[in-house]
């Protein structure tokens, strides 16, 4: 209507969708009149069977051949809505995205669906990264680089202890800490604060590299969980970069362990925590001790406990 913006369209319902997954067949030249009957079966309404393969096999749309080739050339493409545009408008906001360097040609004129600054986040560390610093934003680029092409990287570091330390090794992996608000850069023996890099350049893939430290403590927990409000898909995945075992043990009801690094320990207790009563810590009791402190202190500052710890 004049004057409102127009977030949804007619291209994106059904009959454009399940038109466009024919012609993607058809440019590929694949489609066969059973499959063109086939893909209306599975991604239309019912009687869409009566409607949709008439109109393109007498060619009323001009879409299609009698031959079920196409004379378009080109996959179809569904252009992105202005919802989508303003949501990926919204993310582009967050200083984080800087560090993957993303275009966002296209965007100059939308407006965001939202701001940073609409969203109170709780319980997160107030000295995360510094994310809008060149000379992090260099060292994180040059580490995901190395990352991603297993490249051996330089390493100059600064420990907790304000002594510097420097190696040369292949990172396995960059990992984001939502409690911390910090990237940690992972090398054989070590988790590297990616803040307290000080040099940061690819090295030689022949370079010899520094003999790995200590393996960082492995630890583990153990729960039981009660599948209400979807609570097992939403354990797994909030989980899914740890290593875990789960078991059912009857039907809504399942016994989890999840194996974490010793330093991420209070992490690991808040992010329990906010599961509430569908979590019960079962294991092993030093666990037990840290959730029942944490309540301790949450009873004393007001905050309501949710959460069983026996």
């Amino acid at each position: 209507m004049e004057g409102q913006t127009m977030l949804f369209h007619e291209i994106y319902g059904t009959y454009y969708q399940v038109v466009s997954a024919i012609l993607s067949e058809a440019v590929d030249r694949t489609l066969t009149r059973k499959r063109l009957n086939d893909l209306v079966q599975e991604l239309a309404f019912g009687e869409s069977n009566l409607t949709i393969p008439a109109k393109l096999q007498q060619e009323k749309w001009q879409l299609l051949r009698k031959d079920y080739t196409t004379p378009i050339q080109r996959t179809p493409s569904m252009p992105l809505t202005l919802l989508e545009k303003r949501w990926l408008k919204a993310l582009l906001q967050d200083p984080r995205i800087a560090l993957f360097d993303v275009d966002d040609a296209g965007l100059e004129d939308v407006e965001p669906l939202y701001n940073p600054t609409d969203i109170a986040v709780a319980d997160q560390a107030a000295d995360g990264d510094p994310w809008t610093d060149p000379a992090y934003i260099a060292h994180f680029r040059t580490a995901l680089q190395a990352v991603r092409e297993q490249r051996p990287l330089h390493v100059k570091y600064r420990a907790a202890n304000g002594h510097w330390q420097r190696w040369t090794a292949v990172p396995s992996n960059l990992e984001y800490s939502p409690k911390d608000d910090k990237f940690r850069l992972l090398i054989p023996g070590r988790t590297l604060n990616m803040a307290r890099i000080l040099e940061c350049a690819l090295a030689d893939p022949e370079a010899p590299l520094s003999p790995p430290t200590k393996r960082p403590e492995g630890r583990s927990v153990t729960f039981l969980l009660k599948d209400q409000r979807n609570a097992l898909e939403r354990v797994l995945l909030h989980f899914s970069h740890l290593e875990k075992e789960t078991v059912q043990l009857e039907e809504d009801l399942y016994r989890c362990t999840l194996r974490y690094r010793a330093e991420d320990e209070t992490e690991m207790v808040i992010r329990i925590l906010s599961f509430g009563p569908m979590l019960q810590v079962t294991d092993p009791p030093a666990f037990l001790d840290k959730i029942r402190d944490r309540l301790q202190r949450q009873r004393a500052l007001g905050v309501p406990e949710t959460h069983e710890t026996s």
